[in-house]
C-alpha cells in the first residue's frame, strides 16, 4: 500500500496489482494503521482511495491467507471487518476511485466510503454463493448503497453476473463515471474541492449522514458472524469449488 498527499488530500492505493489488489495480513495492517494517523493529522482532510493498475481496484481476501477460526458454530473471526476508515473512528471523507473489479471484500471498504467514483470499465460482484460461502459483511454493506432488489441479485448471482459501471452509476452505487485515464484527476478535483472548506464542517457532516444509517447497521451486523459460521462450507469443500468452478460471466 502506498499514500500520497498534499493539498490537504491524501491518495491511498492499495498497491498489489499482480494480486489484483487482494487484501493480504499485511495490507490489512497498513490500512488499519493509516486511518488512525489520518486521525491524528491536521494536514490531511480528504483521502481518495484507489487501487494500483487498471485491472482491479480490490478483490477482497487473498485466498493465500489462512486465517485460523475458533472452534465455535457461533462465532468467526473475520480479518477484514476492521479495514474501513469509520472502523477506525475517521470522520474525514473518504473518496473511492474504482479502476476496475471491486468485489468480495472490496466492499468492506466501498460501504466506508463517503462516495465512490468508477472508471468506465469498473465491474462490481460478489462471489460468495459461488464457493459456498454466506455474503454477509459485504452485502449488509452494499444495502445501504443499493436498492433492495439490485444487491439481493449481485449477492445471490456470484461469479455468474457482474455490475457494469453504467449499471452501477444507474443504481446509485457510484456518483460519476469516467474514462479511465482520467479517474485519478476526477476524484482528486473533487477532493480538492471539499478539502478547500472548514474541515469541522466537513466532518460534521459525514458524521451526521452516517448516523442517518448506523443503527440499522449495527442491527445487521449483530448476527452476521453466526451466520456465516453456520452456513459457510468446510474450506476444503470451499477450494474444491474454486478449483473447478471457472465459468464464463455475463457483464450487466
Amino acid at each position: 500500500m502506498t499514500v500520497d498527499s498534499g493539498d490537504g488530500v491524501a491518495v491511498v492505493t492499495l498497491d498489489r496489482p499482480d494480486r489484483h489488489n487482494a487484501i493480504d495480513r499485511t495490507m490489512r495492517d497498513q490500512l488499519q494503521a493509516v486511518w488512525r494517523q489520518f486521525r491524528m493529522s491536521t494536514d490531511v482532510r480528504v483521502v481518495v482511495l484507489t487501487g494500483a493498475g487498471d485491472k482491479a481496484f480490490c478483490t477482497g481476501l487473498d485466498r493465500a491467507w489462512a486465517v485460523p477460526q475458533p472452534f465455535s458454530p457461533y462465532a468467526i473471526d473475520d480479518p477484514l471487518i476492521d479495514i474501513g476508515p469509520k472502523s477506525a473512528d475517521l470522520w474525514i471523507p473518504v473518496i473511492a476511485a474504482v479502476n476496475g473489479m471491486a468485489c468480495g471484500g472490496a466492499f468492506y471498504l466501498l460501504a466506508e466510503c463517503e462516495f465512490a467514483i468508477a472508471a468506465d470499465h469498473a465491474t462490481f460482484f460478489d462471489p460468495h454463493t459461488t464457493y459456498g460461502m454466506v455474503s454477509a459483511f459485504e452485502s449488509i454493506g452494499m444495502a445501504q448503497r443499493m436498492p433492495y432488489g439490485e444487491v439481493m441479485r449481485m449477492s445471490l448471482m456470484g461469479t455468474a453476473e457482474r455490475i457494469g459501471a453504467r449499471r452501477a452509476y444507474e443504481i446509485g452505487l457510484v456518483s460519476e463515471l469516467v474514462p479511465g485515464d482520467g479517474l485519478l484527476d476526477a476524484a482528486m478535483r473533487t477532493a480538492r474541492v471539499i478539502a478547500s472548506y472548514p474541515t469541522e464542517a466537513v466532518q460534521g457532516t459525514v458524521r451526521a449522514v452516517w448516523s442517518a444509517r448506523a443503527a440499522a447497521r449495527s442491527l445487521a451486523l449483530a448476527g452476521a458472524s453466526q451466520l456465516i459460521a453456520l452456513g459457510n462450507l468446510p474450506p476444503e469443500r470451499q477450494e474444491a469449488l474454486f478449483r473447478t468452478r471457472r465459468g464464463d460471466h455475463r457483464v450487466r
